[in-house]
């Protein structure tokens, strides 16, 4: 899509949370757009900011940005950070951008699970009336697919020591790098991901016993150092 659709009476709204089937779901979408000839947009809502998101978030992420992509989807809507009912969310978004159709899955996710309990459904009818929905029966996820791989993010500092890239967590003297390290669970040592946002694009590494092995991710930083050292 990412162009002016040949009916502009109907759009499309898929609304995906973490977890295996924002991909079905996805492709669910496309299928109706395309049968109606209808622009779609994808959107996923969190109440944490982007820059904490876990490595499987960002991995989904990621992921639904490069099926967007080849979809040639009319917009891809990340709302991070948001404290608001995610009633209300999908209301803001539908009324912008005119939708006429949502699609949730029903299942997707332990979270969109409890969502849909109770009167999540009733709630979301009565907020945004001006719509059809449409709730997708999926797959529900197995144990080892909810495992997740990381502790909880926690602060974090790279910096050069000897030549080597080092993970630390207390705020050093010397110029540094500051972002979130997410450790394996299950192990003794440093091992995990370190996520930081350097000149508004975001980074993100392996670290082995708190040090970076493959340094080519790490962007050239020397000036942001000199600069600091001034």
């Amino acid at each position: 899509m990412k162009h002016i659709k040949g009916r502009m009476d109907e759009s499309i709204l898929v609304c995906v949370y973490y977890g295996l089937n924002g991909e079905r779901l996805i492709r669910r979408g496309h299928k109706m757009a395309t049968m109606l000839d209808c622009p779609l947009y994808i959107m996923t809502v969190d109440a944490m900011p982007f820059e904490e998101f876990n490595p499987e978030k960002t991995g989904y992420i990621k992921e639904w940005e490069q099926l967007a992509e080849e979809l040639e989807v009319e917009q891809f809507i990340i709302k991070d950070n948001e404290k608001r009912p995610i009633q209300k969310v999908i209301r803001e978004v539908a009324a912008n951008l005119d939708i006429t159709q949502i699609i949730v899955g029903q299942s997707a996710q332990s979270r969109w699970e409890e969502i849909m309990r109770g009167s999540f459904l009733n709630v979301l009818l009565k907020e945004v009336p001006f719509v059809d929905f449409h709730i997708v029966s999926v797959k529900r996820p197995t144990e080892e697919e909810e495992f997740d791989m990381y502790e909880r993010g926690v602060r974090a500092y790279l910096v050069e020591r000897d030549g080597q890239h080092t993970v630390v967590f207390t705020c050093p003297d010397q110029p540094t790098l500051e972002g979130i390290f997410f450790k394996e669970i299950g192990t003794d040592f440093d091992n995990g991901i370190f996520k930081f946002t350097y000149k508004a694009k975001m980074y993100e590494v392996q670290v082995v016993e708190g040090r970076i092995i493959d340094t080519k991710n790490i962007p050239p930083y020397e000036k942001l150092r000199k600069k600091t050292l001034a």
